[in-house]
């Protein structure tokens, strides 16, 4: 699709990576298993298998693949186990990156934030979809639509962080986030302008480093120069944003639909705020979503090891 073709230069950059090895967590199902055979293809990973062996080997035989094309490491079948195996591995430093299977959800993070996992950070654990459309000329973020309820305004903070830090890594030298709010005036009676002000006086008190953060900003504000100039709004952010930093998950979840399924959005995925890269995938997402997620992931796990 057209807006897809943003996507490019961040596909090939990825390919200089190599393929870096990637614990997929019980992907028993045609799509899971397939996707991350087609990251494979592609060069973005090399797919260790996590899950009950006999099942996967069954599974990669139907999709025509030989019995040891892909490392298989087993485990009892059950996903809950499947997804804490494929969490040691990435904590032990036997795989970079991990990405969820055909397994639940609620199992998958649950292993993957668990205390014992070593996988946390200091950070907020948080959602980042990667976005392309066509009537913008350039990626943008869109954050948190996916982990987040209802962040408070440090956990905000940390979402903030999380998408700059993934910005940059996808070569954008110093990111611009608009805090997307219902109206770009701060009214007390709307605790998210509060927050969105807050934020930017984070980011000029340098609590939040790396980006511009404006807010409150509607989001015709935010993504259209045009919009923020008839209603005289002066930003280094506003019409230009590479990150859309929303108030709660029900704002974000359904900002995210209605550009994937109305305007026909390209789209890549990412957990942040863990040691290692965490691929989030859902049924609905398509083939090349999950490619371009991969291909992301691979520009992140770089920057996370400096």
């Amino acid at each position: 699709m057209e807006s897809d073709r943003l996507f490019e230069p961040l596909r090939n950059a990825a390919l200089s990576a190599g393929r870096l090895r990637t614990a997929v967590a019980y992907p028993l199902c045609p799509t899971s298993l397939g996707a991350a055979v087609q990251a494979r293809d592609a060069g973005y990973i090399e797919p260790v298998l996590v899950g009950p062996a006999d099942r996967l080997r069954a599974l990669m035989s139907d999709l025509g693949l030989g019995p040891s094309e892909l490392e298989v490491i087993d485990t009892p079948d059950d996903e809950v186990l499947a997804a804490r195996a494929s969490a040691a591995l990435a904590r032990d430093g036997a795989v970079r990156m991990l990405m969820k299977g055909s397994l639940h959800t609620d199992h998958f993070m649950s292993a993957v934030v668990a205390r014992d996992a070593g996988l946390r950070t200091d950070r907020r654990v948080s959602h980042a979809f990667v976005m392309a459309v066509a009537a913008y000329p350039k990626l943008f973020i869109l954050t948190d639509a996916a982990v987040n309820i209802a962040p408070t305004l440090q956990e905000k903070a940390d979402i903030a962080q999380n998408a700059i830090d993934l910005a940059r890594a996808l070569g954008v030298e110093r990111p611009k986030i608009a805090v997307l709010c219902a109206t770009e005036s701060v009214n007390p009676s709307m605790p998210a302008t509060l927050d969105a002000a807050a934020l930017s006086k984070m980011a000029d008190r340098r609590q939040i480093r790396g980006g511009d953060i404006d807010g409150p900003l509607a989001f015709d504000n935010a993504i259209s120069r045009e919009a923020a100039d008839q209603k005289g709004i002066v930003s280094k952010v506003a019409g230009e944003a590479d990150i859309l930093l929303v108030p709660d998950i029900e704002a974000g979840n359904m900002l995210y639909k209605e550009l994937t399924w109305l305007a026909g959005a390209g789209t890549a995925g990412l957990v942040l705020g863990t040691r290692v890269p965490v691929l989030l995938t859902s049924r609905s997402d398509s083939m090349q979503a999950r490619v371009n997620s991969c291909a992301v992931a691979s520009l992140y796990a770089r920057a996370l090891a400096g």
